[in-house]
């Protein structure tokens, strides 16, 4: 049940991001649920991969890469679905950056509820 409201929410915060940054555009919300699915498919199969590649430039910036990782994982994603596209490379890094910050709220807040 849990896995479930997460993938809600996160599909919620890529529909809002998806309606405030210009260069990102989904089809509706259930293009958003696909998004979300799909991003957290990478996030668990591909990231863990790049993270240990490009551990050595991680640890030089001070863990700062890891938004750029983050930010192909996004760039993977928009090639993947059909319904989700982001401009360039730079709004996919503002994007990693808001929906992260965006979850943690989301999150926070039914973490809150359940206290």
């Amino acid at each position: 049940m849990n896995l479930i409201l997460r993938l809600l929410l996160n599909a919620l915060a890529v529909f809002v991001l998806a309606h405030v940054l210009t260069g990102v555009a989904v089809d509706g919300y259930v293009g958003a649920l696909i998004v979300a699915v799909v991003l957290s498919i990478l996030n668990l199969l591909v990231k863990p991969i790049l993270v240990i590649l490009t551990l050595p430039i991680t640890i030089i910036t001070l863990g700062l890469f890891l938004i750029v990782i983050n930010a192909i994982i996004i760039l993977v994603a928009d090639k993947l679905i059909d319904g989700f596209s982001v401009a360039n490379f730079g709004t996919a890094i503002l994007f990693s950056i808001l929906l992260s910050i965006l979850q943690w709220l989301l999150q926070s807040f039914l973490k809150d509820d359940k206290k």
